[in-house]
Order: C-alpha cells, then sequence, then structure tokens
C-alpha cells in the first residue's frame, strides 16, 4: 500500500469546487434510465451515452473523478480512445464499482448484504493496470420498525472495511457507501438514529481491518425524512441533521465526504449540499458523488439524438457548475433560473 498516493488521489477527487460524477450504472440500471426515453440499451449507445458526458467542455472544472462501470472501463470513445486515457487526459480520475449487487441476508426478511468479497484483489489489480484509482461499494439499509438488524448493520460494515483493505492492498481509493434508503414514512429523526448506528459501526470496522483512513473516501445518505413521510425536513434542517450525524460518527483524517443524490431531485440535492457548506467549517471537504442527480436533464435532453448532444452537454455542465458552487456555499436559486 502507497499511503502517500492513496492521500494524493483521496484528495484530488474532493478538490475545491470539484465532485465526483457517478456513471457505473450496472446493465439493467442503464436499460430503465433508457427505457423512459426510448433508447435501446446497446453497447454501441451506453458507450455513446457516456462519450456525450465526459467529452462535455469544462465539465472537468467540476468534475474530478467518475465512477465506471466495468463495461464503461474497458471501452474506447469514437476516436479510439480508451476511456481511462481520455478522462486522464481532461485531468478527470477514473474510478471503478467493484461490488457485486446487494443480495438477501440470510435470515433477515427483507434486508441485504452486499456481496463481491471473492476474487476482489485479482479484480483491483486489473483494474489499476487499465487505469482506475479509486472504486466503490455500495451497502443499503432499509428502515422500517425494527429495521435494519443488528445483523444487516453488522454485516455491511464488516463487508465495507474489508473492500476498503483489499482496495487499497492495490493502491486504489476506496469510497466506502453504507446508504440508508429513504423509501418509506420514516421519520427524519428515525433516520438520523439509524444513519448514526450505521456509519459509527463502519468506523469501527475500518479501525478493525486497518484501512488507512486518509486515503478513503465516505460516501453516506443525507440525513432525510422517508419518501413517504407526511412532515418533510426543509433544506436546512437536513443539512444541520446531515452535519451532526457525521460530525459524530466520522474521523477528522478522512479527507473528504461525496454525498449520494439517493433519489433526491437534482436541484434538491444541490440545495443541500449547498446548505452544508454554507453553515459549517466541516473537518472534512462536503462534496458529492452523484449520479441521477448530474445526469437527469442531460440524459433527457440526450434522448439518443446526436444532434441532441450540445443541448444535453449544456444541461450537464450547468448542473456539474451548480453543485461546484454548492461546494463553498456559493450556489443560489438565481443560477438555476439563469439556465432556463
Amino acid at each position: 500500500m502507497d499511503k502517500q498516493q492513496l492521500e494524493q488521489t483521496a484528495q484530488a477527487l474532493v478538490a475545491p469546487n470539484k465532485g465526483i460524477l457517478a456513471a457505473d450504472e450496472s446493465t439493467p440500471t442503464i436499460k430503465k434510465r433508457f427505457d423512459t426515453i426510448g433508447v435501446d440499451s446497446t453497447a454501441e449507445n451506453r458507450i455513446a451515452y457516456r462519450e456525450m458526458l465526459f467529452t462535455t467542455e469544462g465539465a472537468n472544472e467540476n468534475i474530478s473523478g467518475v465512477i465506471l462501470f466495468d463495461e464503461t472501463l474497458r471501452q474506447s470513445l469514437s476516436d479510439g480512445r480508451p476511456v481511462p486515457q481520455a478522462l486522464n487526459e481532461i485531468g478527470v480520475i477514473p474510478g471503478i464499482k467493484v461490488d457485486k449487487g446487494a443480495k438477501a441476508l440470510a435470515l433477515q426478511d427483507g434486508e441485504k448484504v452486499t456481496e463481491g468479497l471473492d476474487g476482489l484483489l485479482d479484480r483491483c489489480k486489473e483494474y489499476y493496470e487499465l487505469g482506475a484509482r479509486f472504486t466503490k461499494w455500495r451497502a443499503v439499509y432499509t428502515i422500517t420498525d425494527d429495521k435494519p438488524s443488528h445483523a444487516c448493520i453488522e454485516a455491511n460494515a464488516h463487508a465495507l472495511a474489508r473492500y476498503a483493505a483489499v482496495s487499497q492492498a492495490a493502491n486504489l481509493v476506496p469510497i466506502v457507501e453504507p446508504e440508508v434508503l429513504m423509501d418509506g414514512p420514516h421519520t427524519i429523526e428515525r433516520c438520523e438514529a439509524v444513519s448514526t448506528w450505521a456509519f459509527s459501526t463502519v468506523f469501527q470496522q475500518l479501525f478493525h481491518q486497518g484501512v488507512h483512513l486518509e486515503g478513503m473516501l465516505l460516501k453516506p445518505n443525507m440525513i432525510l425524512s422517508g419518501n413517504e413521510c407526511a412532515t418533510q425536513a426543509g433544506v436546512e434542517e437536513v443539512a444541520a441533521a446531515t452535519v451532526r450525524t457525521l460530525m459524530r460518527t466520522v474521523p477528522a483524517s478522512v479527507p473528504g465526504i461525496v454525498f449520494l443524490s439517493g433519489g433526491q431531485s437534482d436541484e434538491l440535492a444541490t440545495a443541500h449540499l449547498n446548505a452544508m457548506n454554507a453553515m459549517t467549517d466541516a473537518p472534512w471537504e462536503l462534496s458529492y458523488s452523484y449520479g441521477r442527480a448530474l445526469q437527469a436533464p442531460s440524459l433527457k435532453a440526450w434522448s439518443g439524438a446526436a444532434a441532441n448532444v450540445p443541448a444535453a452537454q449544456a444541461a450537464f455542465l450547468h448542473r456539474a457548475r451548480c453543485n461546484g458552487a454548492a461546494r463553498t456555499g456559493a450556489y443560489s436559486d438565481e443560477m438555476e433560473a439563469a439556465a432556463v
């Protein structure tokens, strides 16, 4: 493990005004996205869409890295350049999703544990050779009156920590993603309690596995009301609860926190991040690792047509700039209005 290299990469991923584009949708997930715009999910269409994002001029001012799916890491752009090479040439760091998805957790009704540890070191070594410099692994936790269970919290924390250790052994920065899902009628207070439990357990396990905290990033959920909750917390309340939870659970030695958007609208995810950065001088960089919240307007504008690429790139660039501004609390409604 090259600690200096890991630290430099982690710091570059959370550089000022920048965040990460999550473009690691699995084949089934990208098909669902393409279905909404009436585009067939072929390998050619998938790389055409992602090339549109990756080649958006100026986006590298606010995008530090891109999380790729295995297929994309191995593909080339239309000009023949391998995707990792093309990203590196504009100063964007290639990363890779390495987990094998959330599967049913034995004896725990409806709960899941993420799999993919078998053969992970060999895969990480290959990904490094292909040009990746960071990885991502997602765990999910469902909130009900009696969930998550201790079994779910412990199993996922242990898997996340083992993944992070393996990733660092291959000189890849691990992005550790414990996602407490917003599905359900639970309150923001319940989300905060469960997230505190989940995050603190993850860091206990990271310590036990010897993970170098200065060479990793955390990708957590924000503290939100459940999407079926009758009373939805406002932007300032979400920001305060999220920062409070992280202060209680995340060591200051972690370089940065790159939030997932987790079902939020693109503008709301930006507003929440902006409020957090406006209200506190946190010990870590508060940044973003958004998928749909960066891509949704661009995907709709593109709709599979080459003629729509300029409009789609303009939509993507706008969302990247808005989130870049939110990194310093400088985002405003006026920024959205100016783009209409």
